[in-house]
């Protein structure tokens, strides 16, 4: 198979010989006294680079959510506004709790949260609105936590996809009562599974501290005697080796997703018609997955797409569907955006090590459907 041809993956991670030596390190000593030793070091320079007070490592971004929504005492009755564009991880939480998931529109440019329409759908059930940054870009912040501030609910950031997004001098998850990330395999910064939960909020991290323990305040001096039923959402001590040498190379890792991003938008620059992930002044958007959005009078779908992508053996990604279109939710289409966007993007791929010639055969793709389709020929007349 000839580098034209050979398939490009959406993404992968990037792994040397530093994370494989870490790892293998905690395998081999990483035991007894020692078990905790690659986590303690992960969480606290995971702390250090976020700029927050606390970061407790988890092996989930869903079970960082668990926790600290468990923590702000939500649960029956409840309601937390969140943006219908989201991963059903953000949404699973809150059900999980007994609570009630609202879901609101996304904004057209950023396809983050809305903030008029989150704040249009707090009643005095709403105990928290979560903002997420979705793909890289970075929701609203100041908007957002000033309806929290004013109605009294925290703003909680799920920052899954946002390592290396910086909202005007601060780093997505740092904002909010508490942040969560994932250290999933696709992700920027990887630990294979995994994620953290981050906050600055003393009362708030030994709350979850002790429930991510099986309830066990650190502070008790009986062994094996729980204060509270908790969770078992740990992080290994080998995964937070590997996340150790990945933060050694964090700078790295998030210059070369925004390398790509920008190779991208250099090579779509002629085409007014597609949008891609933003970067408006003041903010860094880490570029976790660069996403194309097609103007709706292009005629270009989803599945023209991903019938192209395929016919030329490249992996591609669909926008998320809205959870009110999953059949466990209500259906809910006036949240116009949430509901038009994904039906004419795609997720481009962006692993660490791909070349400038395979950026350049997704975006002949892109180009070749998009001259098909002003020709009025057939979708893949150019890419079979």
């Amino acid at each position: 198979m000839t580098a034209k041809t050979a398939r490009i993956s959406y993404t992968r991670p990037s792994i040397t010989e530093l994370e494989v030596a870490y790892a293998t390190d905690a395998a081999a000593t990483g035991w007894g006294e020692h078990c905790y030793d690659y986590i303690v070091r992960f969480e606290d320079g995971f702390r250090k680079h976020l700029g927050v007070g606390h970061a407790i490592a988890t092996s989930s971004c869903t079970g960082a959510m668990h926790m600290g929504l468990a923590a702000l005492g939500i649960g029956e009755g409840d309601e937390v506004i969140l943006a219908d564009t989201n991963w059903i991880a953000t949404a699973a939480p809150v059900v999980h709790l007994g609570a009630t998931p609202v879901f609101v529109d996304i904004l057209p440019d950023s396809w983050c949260i809305d903030p008029a329409d989150a704040e249009r759908h707090i009643t005095p059930k709403t105990k928290a609105i979560i903002a997420t940054h979705i793909y890289g870009n970075l929701c609203d912040m100041d908007r957002l936590l000033d309806i929290g501030h004013r109605h009294g609910i925290p703003v909680i950031e799920d920052a899954a996809e946002a390592i290396g997004s910086v909202w005007h001098g601060r780093r997505a998850g740092s904002m909010g009562i508490f942040g969560t990330f994932s250290f999933h395999g696709t992700k920027t910064l990887t630990t294979g599974e995994g994620g953290m939960f981050v906050t600055s909020d003393d009362a708030l991290f030994e709350k979850v501290l002790t429930s991510s323990n099986h309830g066990r305040a650190r502070n008790q001096k009986k062994q094996f005697w729980p204060d509270d039923i908790g969770f078992k959402y740990k992080m290994s001590n080998i995964q937070a080796a590997l996340g150790c040498g990945q933060l050694e190379r964090i700078e790295g890792l998030i210059a070369r997703k925004r390398e790509i991003l920008a190779s991208y938008a250099d090579k779509l620059k002629a085409y007014q018609s597609i949008s891609l992930n933003p970067e408006n002044a003041g903010t860094v958007n880490g570029a976790w997955m660069p996403t194309a959005v097609f103007e709706r009078d292009m005629g270009i779908t989803r599945e023209m797409l991903q019938q192209a992508f395929s016919a030329a053996n490249i992996d591609a990604r669909v926008f998320f569907h809205p959870l009110t279109s999953l059949p466990m939710f209500s259906e809910k289409r006036d949240n116009r955006h949430a509901w038009d966007i994904p039906e004419r993007a795609i997720n481009l791929p962006s692993y660490h090590d791909m070349t400038e010639d395979e950026i350049g055969r997704v975006t002949d793709v892109i180009v070749g459907l998009i001259d098909s389709r002003a020709a009025g020929e057939p979708p893949l007349a150019k890419s079979a």
